[in-house]
């Protein structure tokens, strides 16, 4: 079942058969950020945290949903990776669950939010950031907290303008195995 969440797009929940898309996204979001790196992990964190408790939704273009068979040739050029015989998705959002660690309440806790680049500053991040946390209302949360990188200033700025604030810092110091 899809919804629209913009006009021009649609939003559709996704589902663990999705696996292999997601980690291509995944993938891709990580790739943005830091392009000469590897990211073999990401499928192990896919392996872990993704169920049917953790929802995934995707963002379509209006009139490119449907189950209908495709050819391969006729995929729109912005979709960011060949599906034959599907719809990509320009976009994804997805949401686990995590404990304040000062009040021990759930909340959901976003994974990922990624709009590939050619559909970016139409407003589907800050769609998909309103969408998130209607949903979360209903389930009964009191917060959401997303991690996000400190050099990635688009997602910060957008997380700013929504009211989200910094609440700790994740902090690493990198050792050396010699010694």
């Amino acid at each position: 079942m899809s919804e629209q969440l913009l006009p021009g797009y649609i939003i559709r929940r996704g589902s663990t058969s999705d696996r292999a898309l997601l980690l291509k996204f995944m993938q891709r979001t990580y790739r943005d950020l830091f392009p000469n790196e590897g990211f073999s992990h990401l499928e192990q964190t896919v392996k872990q945290y993704f169920s049917s408790d953790t929802p995934l939704w995707w963002v379509e273009e209006e009139g490119e949903q449907g189950t209908g068979s495709r050819e391969q040739g006729q995929i729109p050029l912005h979709a960011p990776f060949p599906m034959p015989n599907a719809h990509p998705p320009i976009a994804c959002l997805w949401v686990g669950n995590a404990i304040d660690q000062v009040h021990g309440n759930r909340h959901a806790h976003i994974f990922i939010l990624y709009v590939v680049p050619e559909h970016r500053r139409l407003g589907i991040g800050r769609a998909l950031m309103r969408y998130v946390e209607n949903w979360a209302i209903e389930r009964g949360d009191r917060q959401i907290g997303l991690q996000v990188f400190q050099s990635n200033k688009p997602a910060l700025n957008l997380y700013n303008q929504l009211g989200y604030q910094t609440q700790s810092l994740w902090m690493v110091k990198f050792l050396s195995a010699e010694k």
